[in-house]
């Protein structure tokens, strides 16, 4: 597929079976991207605090989420809306 990389032909992310997005990973890979970005959202809790450095952890927030997506679109399944799945 053009502008999706693979690794050895696998997704790090399947396309949810309804709905828009990707699921639970794949591979070990997406299991490390998941769990780096959950550790990196737990750091951004104590090194911006939500009560004192409001703007700065909402913008930890937003920066961490979309490079989680934009390695979602990368390494996943294209996404598209899915109604369920045609057995």
């Amino acid at each position: 597929m053009v502008g999706r990389i693979q690794l050895q032909g696998q997704y790090w992310f399947v396309a949810k079976s309804y709905g828009w997005g990707w699921g639970l990973p794949a591979t070990w890979q997406g299991w490390l991207v998941l769990a780096t970005y959950t550790l990196l959202m737990i750091a951004a809790g104590f090194l911006f605090p939500p009560d004192t450095q409001r703007n700065a952890f909402i913008a930890a927030v937003a920066v961490l989420s979309a490079l989680l997506v934009f390695v979602c679109w990368l390494k996943g399944e294209p996404p598209s809306w899915r109604w369920g799945r045609d057995d």
